[in-house]
């Protein structure tokens, strides 16, 4: 009985803690230290510096790994122009990535939509946005600079974790997937957003910032329910 009661304990809890992070592009900066969070429009509070680190990506696109935590994730890629603190107004997948299972989720390419065309050495920042099963929106950043030399992973870097399959919701996206792990090709006919899309994003998010403290809550009440009942 003790052990179910931690069990369900730690499932709750793992719910309430699961984060996730870019792997490809090396992503700015560790959002999991103590002066950041996930939480934290645009980038989880961590700041481009001097040093930040940039990685070199094809003009036309490039590659994305992530590495989820979530039973599911509903996932937007935002594109922002410029070196410092760029504006998150080009959306790399409208409306957005609908994606199970948790471990490494890599799409092979990205296609930059029709209109974006970054001349060599363009500096960007790439704007990763999680939506998890409790409704909270998580953050993370990738700073690049667009190379006309840069190539896309190959399949020996870029697949999926047995079990994480994605799919396109709206199939308008222009993305590439490996088509031995996931559940769905993406489509072609990419769309550019405007200034609006990527603020309806951050609307997005908090519209439902309220279902944060309701899942807190909820971890704390099934915690002390289970506990009770153990003892009781």
């Amino acid at each position: 009985m003790f052990s179910q009661a931690i069990t369900a304990a730690a499932f709750l809890v793992s719910l309430a803690s699961a984060h996730f992070s870019i792997t490809y592009p090396e992503w700015r900066g560790d959002s999991f230290a103590a002066s950041a969070s996930q939480y934290i429009y645009p980038c989880a509070n961590v700041n481009q510096t001097a040093k930040t680190n940039r990685t070199a990506w094809p003009l036309t696109g490039g590659s994305l790994n992530l590495d989820l935590e979530h039973p599911w994730t509903y996932i937007f890629v935002n594109l922002g122009l410029g070196t410092h603190n760029p504006v998150f107004n080009i959306s790399l997948t409208s409306p957005f990535f609908n994606e199970t299972g948790n471990g490494t989720l890599c799409l092979p390419k990205i296609t930059l939509p029709a209109g974006i065309s970054p001349k060599d050495g363009t500096n960007a920042s790439i704007q990763v946005v999680a939506f998890d099963e409790a409704g909270d929106a998580q953050y993370n950043c990738a700073d690049i600079t667009f190379k006309s030399s840069a190539k896309t992973l190959g399949a020996d870097k870029c697949s999926n974790s047995t079990g994480v399959s994605v799919s396109v919701v709206g199939q308008k996206a222009n993305v590439s997937t490996p088509s031995a792990s996931t559940s769905s090709a993406a489509a072609s006919s990419a769309a550019t957003s405007s200034a609006a899309a990527s603020s309806s994003t951050k609307a997005s998010a908090a519209s439902i910032a309220g279902s944060s403290s309701v899942m807190g809550a909820g971890v704390v009440a099934g915690l002390g329910a289970l506990l009770m009942s153990w003892f009781l």
